[in-house]
């Protein structure tokens, strides 16, 4: 334990701490009030006692333990304040850095204490888990990990000790604690704190059976109030009333109620109770919904199906329907010849309703001889030849016996007629194949197939005997002329193995005296292969989505054969159009494709599928497959161009068509449709989504921003998603939509002094201009176009340059003020656009006077405009050459673009754009003319000047 050594100084025992308990408040752990005088001269003498004492004070500074105990609900959220462990310790200081006088040593006067209070937990096990603790604070907060009551009691065992900073502990089955261990230093007020936290249970749980079904087996003879334990009682992990509370049922049925015990442990165990009489004959089960709740607020409850068996008694016993039966036997019946039948009755199930047969004793011997009872099926059998002697009625009395029952009676009374004359005989002479008694004919046998010939005849020649054929079946018994007693027994039509497969007919004779004899025949047909496989439908309609595992599963083809034996028996293979990757199982027909399937190569495959059976010759039935790959969204969005130029004439109207970015999907249906979006500069631009026409929102500006550079993505509608962008280029077109800007002179009221000594062809000052189109837009050409002073035509000024030099040489009549209005125009088109500047020179020594000069620049000047303006010559020969601009093809070719291939178009300004530099090359010198029109405008309109470094 940190601060053990100091804990054992005699210092440290100036404070004591009064013991605490588990029944102790939140404020358990308070130091004493302040001490007396007296209290402290006994601290004094104390002190010297320990000086000897040096190890049992060690041991006694080990006593100032403290147990605080907190209580808060499970499932708190992170950060919830559990408790300060300085407030209900006493150690929150009054001012900064000094504790309460109370915890405060004496022998420190209040300017030396200043320490600053450090709470720390004894081991970092899992202390982070379930709280934090504020080192300077003290104070307990809930952590991240949210508490669960019944996770933490269950994974803290029972009693677990103070080891560790955090352990848990469940004394009983209703308390939870996190148990804590905090030391508090510095070492002069060192602590060993112990923190209890009660763990309060919410109602998080709902009750929750083990089993989904729950079986009670009730005997029909319970009787009412009857009580059963109904097993696999609800569980809920909570405890007291947010624990099980009830139980109750969805359907009583009338009969059944629920009732609920709880033991000393708490545990609720449900009855199910009988509250009527049961018949299991009636109703053998009856099946509900059990329900447990909980006394939570709001309950939470759960379910599970009651299933309620009613188990047999024997509580029936055998019945006969009749009482007595009559049977008739003739004198010349054969021996094991069936006489009659009895059956009883009995409702009971299993060992209950075994029945056996007897005779009752009154049965006389000799009719016991005679007649044999079968006593498990109650059948009756002549055992014995009928002899003269035999009595003609016997009164045979039948028992039905049942386990615990009286026997249940029935009397059956045999008649025997004696028989005088010899019956009628029958002589089968069998053409068919024969064995045992059994005819087998093939089923493709032709009508008319003779079976057998019968002689009927009377063995004494004194009766008439006659016949017919008795039973169902396609056969006919007719005399065979011209013999007599002679019948042939033939098929009539033709029979179907599939149909019906045995046949039992009888021939049957009899003379006058009314002697009955049968002859039982059975036919039994041979099946043949006259049935081919058939398919369930012809056409097998299959799907498959496309990118499928290899050896993906199709189907199970399924035909069927209506004949027997190998000659049903089926096996399928695939048609000759079928494609090499689909495989087909001859035994199982199990359809298989071995490749993946792209539903984007091909969408449909038709074949077909032969099923043939093993008959000789087989016969065989074709199928065909129509398989259709479905679409996955396997494919992105793929743009046309990888990207794409477009170029645009500036000050294009807002929202206008710029151009068509083309996008197709191989995929189908949603996964094909495609949307287009503008990633950048989407406050600038926008583009249609179904038609990809991509548009300005705003009117574009070549001056403010030459090109734009948009990159623009395609999403797919499938799922996920799917995407591609492409890089769009627009670059805008040159207009002249700027006048020339004068840069210099600033001002039409600004002014030169010029010597009157200056030399012919000496520079005097200069126009500068600038404009902010590009290409022949910006070309700007300089002219005087109005002059006034002594003599103003002394100055010249350089049509390029804008350079003004002194032509003649100044006279003494030559000083003065000379205005020169200087226009700066571009060699725009359609048309080129002008400024005018003010350029005043002052010829004179010196400039004496300066408010004499600004009041002539103040007065309006009355210039006559030249008409004719100067030309620019390009060589001595000063040929004229026309200005070429290849503007106005730029200008239509953007237009044109609009509808046009991007491709062709770029192309197209390209060759422009080449031919307009050489233009400009060859028009450096040319003359240019440009009528000034409207009113001059003597004061340059101001505007701040520009970069120039793209003219």
């Amino acid at each position: 334990m940190r601060g053990g050594g100091n804990a054992c100084s005699s210092r440290a025992l100036a404070v004591s701490w009064r013991p605490a308990t588990w029944h102790q408040r939140l404020d358990m752990g308070r130091l004493h009030g302040p001490r007396s005088s007296t209290s402290h001269r006994n601290l004094q003498h104390l002190f010297l006692f320990f000086l000897f004492v040096g190890p049992f004070s060690c041991l006694a500074s080990y006593s100032r333990a403290t147990e605080l105990l907190y209580s808060l609900n499970e499932g708190l959220p992170a950060g919830v304040l559990i408790g300060s462990l300085a407030e209900d310790l006493r150690l929150v200081p009054r001012a900064a850095g000094r504790l309460d006088q109370q915890s405060r040593p004496p022998e420190r006067t209040g300017a030396e204490w200043n320490p600053p209070l450090s709470f720390s937990l004894a081991s970092r096990g899992l202390s982070g888990q379930y709280v934090t603790l504020d080192n300077r604070s003290g104070e307990l907060h809930t952590s991240s990990q949210e508490i669960d009551r019944e996770a933490l009691c269950l994974e803290g065992g029972g009693g677990a000790a103070w080891g560790g900073s955090i352990s848990v502990s469940a004394p009983s089955s209703d308390s939870c604690l996190l148990l804590l261990d905090v030391l508090v230093l510095p070492q002069e007020y060192f602590r060993f704190v112990k923190v209890k936290i009660a763990i309060r249970d919410i109602n998080d749980n709902a009750p929750q059976f083990p089993v989904s079904q729950i079986l009670v087996w009730v005997p029909e003879n319970a009787p009412v109030n009857t009580r059963l334990a109904i097993e696999h009682p609800a569980v809920d992990p909570d405890i007291g009333t947010n624990g099980v509370q009830t139980y109750r049922l969805l359907d009583y049925h009338g009969m059944f109620t629920l009732d609920v015990e709880e033991n000393e442990n708490g545990e609720r165990t449900p009855y199910l109770i009988v509250m009527g009489a049961l018949d299991r004959e009636t109703q053998d089960q009856y099946v509900s919904i059990i329900i447990a709740e909980d006394g939570g607020s709001p309950p939470l409850s759960g379910s599970a199906t009651l299933t309620i068996g009613i188990s047999d008694i024997n509580d029936n016993c055998p019945i006969f329907v009749d009482s007595q039966i009559n049977v008739t036997v003739y004198g010349n019946a054969t021996v094991g010849t069936p006489v009659a039948a009895v059956q009883a009755v009995d409702r009971d199930l299993g060992t209950n309703a075994q029945i056996t047969y007897s005779y009752s004793q009154k049965v006389p011997q000799a009719s016991k001889d005679l007649f044999q009872l079968d006593e498990n099926t109650g059948v009756i059998k002549l055992f014995s030849k009928i002899g003269g002697s035999v009595l003609q009625m016997h009164r045979l009395t039948i028992l039905a016996n049942g386990p615990g029952c009286i026997p249940a009676v029935i009397t059956a009374l045999v008649y025997i007629i004696k028989v005088i004359s010899t019956p009628p005989e029958i002589v089968p002479r069998y053409i068919a194949n024969e064995i045992d008694g059994v005819v087998y004919l093939k089923e493709l046998e032709p009508v008319g197939t003779p079976i057998a010939f019968f002689t009927i005849r009377d063995p004494e020649g004194k009766y008439k005997v006659n016949c017919y054929l008795d039973g169902e079946g396609p056969f006919r018994l007719s005399p065979y002329k011209p013999y007599n007693n002679e019948y042939l027994l033939e098929t009539t039509k033709p029979m179907d193995y599939e149909l019906q497969q045995f046949y039992e007919i009888a021939v049957v004779a009899w003379n006058s005296e009314g002697f009955h004899v049968k002859r039982v025949i059975r036919v039994q047909l041979l099946d043949d292969n006259d049935n081919a496989p058939v398919f369930p439908q012809p056409l097998i309609e299959l799907t498959i989505e496309e990118n499928n595992a290899p050896n993906a599963f199709l189907m199970k083809l399924y035909a069927t054969d209506a004949d027997s034996g190998e000659r049903g028996q089926v096996l399928y293979f695939l048609g000759p159009d079928a494609p090499s990757y689909f495989s087909l199982d001859s035994v199982t027909g199990i359809l298989t494709v071995s490749t993946q399937l792209d539903r984007e190569e091909k969408e449909k495959y038709r074949y077909t599928v032969r099923a043939v059976d093993c008959g000789k010759p087989p016969r065989e039935s074709v199928a065909t497959v129509a398989l259709t790959v479905l679409d996955k969204n396997d494919n992105s969005p793929r743009f046309i161009n990888k990207d794409f130029s477009f170029f645009v004439p500036e000050n294009f109207p807002g929202y206008g068509e710029i151009g068509v970015i083309s996008v197709t999907d191989a995929d189908a249906g949603r996964n094909g449709w495609v949307a287009l979006s503008v990633l950048n500069q989407s406050d600038i631009f926008v583009i249609d989504t179904g038609k990809g026409m991509l548009r300005a929102k705003v009117s574009l500006d070549r001056e403010q921003q030459s090109s734009y550079t948009l990159w623009v993505e395609a999403v797919d509608g499938g799922e996920p998603a799917l995407s591609s962008t492409t890089k769009i280029t627009i670059l805008l077109l040159d207009i002249n939509d700027n006048p020339p800007l004068v840069l210099f002179p600033q001002s039409n009221m600004s002014y030169l002094l010029v010597l009157p000594s200056t030399l012919p062809g000496s520079p005097v000052t200069e126009v500068y201009a600038v404009d902010k189109d590009t290409g022949m837009n910006a070309v700007i050409a300089y002219s005087i176009i109005g002059r006034r002073g002594p003599r103003p035509e002394s100055f010249r000024i350089d049509p390029k340059t804008g350079n003004i030099t002194l032509e003649e040489a100044l006279l003494q009549t030559d000083y003065g003020l000379h205005r020169l209005l200087v226009k700066v125009s571009d060699h725009g088109y359609p048309e080129p656009l002008h400024s005018t500047v003010m350029v005043n020179l002052f010829v004179n020594d010196t400039v004496s006077n300066e408010s004499y000069i600004e009041s002539l620049l103040r007065k309006e000047p009355e210039i006559n405009i030249e008409e004719k303006e100067p030309q620019i010559s390009i060589e001595p020969t000063h040929r004229k050459v026309e200005s070429v601009s290849c503007m106005p093809t730029l200008v239509a070719l953007s237009v044109i673009s609009l509808g046009s291939i991007t491709l062709v178009t770029g192309m197209g300004i390209y060759i422009c754009l080449r031919k307009g530099k050489k233009h400009s090359k060859e028009n450096e010198n040319v003359e240019v003319q440009i009528p000034l029109k409207g009113k001059i405008d003597l004061h340059m309109r101001e505007r701040k000047p520009m970069d120039i470094s793209n003219i």
